[in-house]
């Protein structure tokens, strides 16, 4: 797989270091087993069509920064089978739990080049925000 990552819309150099070895591996992060050296974070949660892990680069100001992964290898949600699409609700509603607090919702379709995504597989980002800064996500390739 070629072209899976885009190193210069990442925050951290660990990430850089991540995807340099990923790419040259031809491994997508996302479709490794969950649980194996490259499967995204600690899993929190799994169904037939969905894995919810931890982010190993949380963003700043998230008490909790959970990934909502497709094990399907897509760049855009809408090319996801009807089954896939309709159990992602089921898997947020699984990782959300009894929570009432706020919490946001982000994902970022297409090519991560154009939308400052790092890794060309959708994902969908659950942020809970620690209460101490407003959070941000940054949606676009620009700084």
């Amino acid at each position: 797989m070629a072209d899976l990552y885009c190193p210069a819309n990442a925050r951290m150099p660990e990430q850089v270091a991540r995807m340099a070895d990923l790419e040259a591996r031809g491994v997508c992060l996302f479709c490794a087993d969950a649980g194996s050296e490259v499967g995204g974070g600690d899993l929190v949660a799994e169904t037939e069509h969905w894995r919810a892990v931890r982010n190993d680069f949380p963003y700043r100001g998230a008490a909790e920064h959970l990934l909502l992964v497709p094990r399907t290898h897509v760049t855009d949600v809408l090319d996801l089978d009807d089954a896939a699409r309709a159990e992602l609700w089921d898997v947020l509603r699984t990782v959300r739990g009894g929570s009432t607090g706020p919490y946001g919702l982000g994902m970022r379709n297409g090519p991560c080049e154009g939308t400052g995504g790092t890794i060309a597989h959708v994902h969908l980002h659950v942020l809970v925000p620690d209460g101490e800064q407003p959070l941000r996500m940054r949606f676009s390739s620009a700084r």
